[in-house]
């Protein structure tokens, strides 16, 4: 991560009066969100602001609490005299993180049997996480429906929408590869697992292992030159 992207500020900003934060990396953000930030995405930047609505007070312990989560991972924040604190709350692991573990196993993955059981965690039809996202975009539709506003059933209506066409796209593509993947029961031609075992018959003694070596990189040829055209 580059320095810059440790460093962030959590200040009430001196003409809108808002409280803002800005600066840091990706994680940093996912941080100011779970502690109750909204995100506003511009041209140039991505800073957070405390939501609408909220008190000063509200809005001083919303960023006490980013302060805190942020400084509790070595984040380097600057803020105002009102938002600092000695608290270091611990940090629960995100249940992304185990959506990004399914990635990991199939970048490691040397078979298709190992593919097939990374996407299982995906596709699988009663707990997989693609049924668990149906159940969260249902539920926020369900929730909508009732919120009493003139724009909520059509947000209520787009949620629906979004899990009965594009996710089940999804799920079908996927689970179809997914199966495909488990009938092959093949290893992948450009990956595998290394022994660290060497030959009885390897006469280098500065071998490890008995690992071919890697393909060599055809490089891929200069571009065609571009004929200038006539000048009049």
């Amino acid at each position: 991560m580059p320095p810059a992207d440790r460093f962030l500020t959590v200040r009430r900003d001196p003409h809108s009066k808002e409280i803002l934060a800005r600066g840091g990396s990706p994680e940093a953000h996912s941080i100011i969100q779970r502690a109750g930030f909204v995100p506003v995405v511009r041209l140039h930047e991505t800073y957070h602001r405390a939501p609408t609505g909220f008190t000063q007070d509200d809005e001083t312990r919303l960023a006490i609490e980013a302060v805190a989560r942020l400084r509790a991972v070595d984040y380097r924040v600057s803020c105002d005299r009102d938002f600092e604190t000695v608290r270091r709350p611990a940090r629960d692991l995100p249940l992304g993180a185990s959506v990004v573990h399914v990635a990991e196993r199939i970048r490691a993955a040397t078979t298709t049997d190992e593919a097939a059981d990374a996407l299982t965690e995906l596709t699988a039809a009663h707990d997989g996480i693609l049924a668990a996202l149906d159940e969260v975009l249902t539920a926020t539709a369900e929730f909508h429906e009732g919120l009493g506003e003139a724009a909520d059933p059509h947000i209520a209506r787009r949620l629906r929408y979004l899990a009965n066409e594009p996710l089940h796209i999804i799920r079908t593509n996927l689970s179809d590869t997914r199966n495909a993947l488990a009938d092959r029961h093949t290893p992948h031609p450009g990956r595998s697992t290394c022994t660290e075992e060497v030959p009885a018959t390897e006469r280098e003694r500065s071998a490890v292992c008995a690992c071919p070596p890697p393909p060599r990189t055809v490089p891929a040829p200069p571009p065609p030159p571009v004929a200038a055209g006539l000048r009049r």
